[in-house]
């Protein structure tokens, strides 16, 4: 719980403690030093430490960390199951030789859920309550891993009754006689246990030992992806916002992961401190939009166009809270099947460098070319945003060759014997290609375009112009 507010709290010398309803529900181990624990009233715990950071239970907090956890392990398996007291319950039958071995798996499962910032305990059974009972049990850290039924009840036998959340009620009486771990509960008979419990003690107490199958409801990862955080403190400076936006970007990917989508358009919105007395001139919520030339659902793919973008915007105040969206959602795209990359870089690596060039120098700098359904060639193409969807309309091909280099403004050309001139006298080897067009946008143009060539072989694309008393010719374009 103290997750919720204080990421790697166990490792901090600080003193935190949990409330709810006004009585402490978790504390650090800073706070235990100075006596504090668990059912203190908020009252009591002030005077007898003033120094501790006391902090309000946040249910909705918690319970986004704990999806998180679960989004964080459906890699390994997709039946999970969120149980009692922010416990996770996986069946990983068919996971165990997959990910290598029981050992391997249960460290893969509990490096992914200290991913996210939480302490976990975490133990692997024949059966989930009997994973669940070493899980919570300290002292049971070096025996968490346990394959075989026999060794299983060996070592939930030595486990304390206090553990069953159902045993609490007779804790008391369980203490009287003697009866203080789960195989003495066991040893007990069972017509008198069943006669001074309630069903659902000997209903855990068999489940535990016994295989039962896991509730059918299993977790199933949200349509969407919108998180909020609240900051505990406020943030003056751009590294610590960043540091929050690339955490929110690790549950993004998760999740993406878990739905096996990948996004191409997100939003991070800081949420800056509100004065008092606020006037119309406040500054408003800073919001970045970041849209993506490639489907991405991995970290690395995200964090260096929004690091980018991110450079980019001006610092407006304080933040108290950041906030991710997703705007535009893909499938995710298959595996590629060649067996050797592409020397010179895929499709996907040539817009993932789209998107970097985007964020670091903005959409107005990065254009590419563009065709137009426009016969006259200095219209033909236009400079068109990085990011613009490629014509769809079916464009006619052209009749004649294109030059290689068109100038941006047709050259005249001087005539000698009636012949166009540039250096040499010009010979037309190819042509004439008659292009009239443009009289609905008050540009129109009459030309006879040919392919021209010059004592030394070059070629050039020039065109003469219609209409005209006298003819009158321009270079418009070179040939390679």
């Amino acid at each position: 719980m103290l997750d919720a507010c204080r990421t790697r709290w166990l490792s901090e010398p600080a003193a935190w403690a949990l409330l709810s309803r006004e009585r402490i529900v978790a504390c650090s181990a800073g706070a235990r030093a100075l006596g504090l624990a668990e059912g203190m009233r908020r009252s009591g715990a002030s005077t007898l430490a003033p120094q501790a950071t006391l902090l309000e239970r946040d249910a909705a907090n918690e319970q986004a960390l704990f999806d998180a956890a679960a989004l964080a392990v459906l890699p390994y398996t997709p039946q999970v199951v969120q149980y009692t007291d922010h416990t996770l319950l996986l069946d990983v039958t068919a996971s165990l030789t997959l990910f290598g071995g029981p050992r391997a798996l249960l460290r893969a499962t509990r490096q992914a859920v200290r991913a996210c910032g939480l302490q976990v305990q975490a133990a692997l059974a024949p059966t989930p309550h009997g994973a669940w009972l070493l899980a919570r049990h300290a002292a049971a850290r070096a025996r968490r891993a346990t394959l075989k039924p026999a060794t299983l009840s060996r070592r939930l036998d030595a486990l304390p009754c206090a553990l069953l959340p159902e045993a609490e009620p007779l804790a008391d009486w369980l203490g009287g006689i003697g009866c203080h771990t789960l195989g003495a509960l066991r040893a007990l008979p069972r017509a008198g246990l069943q006669r001074r419990s309630s069903p659902a003690l000997m209903r855990a107490l068999d489940a535990a030992y016994a295989p039962t199958p896991l509730a059918t409801d299993w977790f199933v990862p949200p349509p969407s992806y919108h998180i909020r955080h609240d900051l505990l403190e406020r943030l003056e400076h751009s590294e610590g916002v960043l540091h929050v936006a690339a955490r929110l970007l690790e549950g993004l990917c998760r999740w993406l992961q878990a739905c096996r989508l990948a996004v191409t358009g997100l939003r991070l919105t800081l949420i800056h401190e509100r004065r008092r007395h606020a006037g119309p001139q406040e500054q408003p919520d800073t919001c970045l939009a970041l849209a993506l030339a490639e489907p991405a659902w991995q970290l690395p793919q995200l964090l260096a166009p929004l690091r980018e973008r991110y450079a980019r915007l001006p610092w407006a105040g304080p933040v108290v809270a950041v906030q991710l969206d997703t705007q535009a959602l893909a499938p995710q795209a298959p595996p590629s099947a060649q067996l050797f990359p592409d020397p010179g870089g895929s499709p996907a690596d040539f817009r993932r460098l789209l998107d970097l060039l985007r964020a670091r120098l903005g959409d107005a700098r990065v254009l590419h070319g563009a065709a137009v359904a426009d016969h006259r060639p200095e219209n033909a193409n236009v400079w068109a945003g990085a990011d613009s969807p490629p014509c769809r309309q079916g464009l006619a091909p052209t009749p004649g060759e294109r030059p290689f280099w068109l100038l941006d403004v047709p050259q005249p050309l001087p005539l000698q014997q009636d012949r166009p001139v540039h250096g040499t006298p010009l010979r037309l080897v190819r042509g004439p290609e008659r292009i009239e067009s443009g009289w609905w946008h008050g540009a129109f143009v009459l030309r006879d375009y040919f392919v021209a060539e010059d004592a030394h072989a070059a070629r050039y694309w020039i065109f003469r112009e219609r209409g005209q008393a006298a003819p009158r010719w321009f270079l418009h374009g070179l040939f390679a």
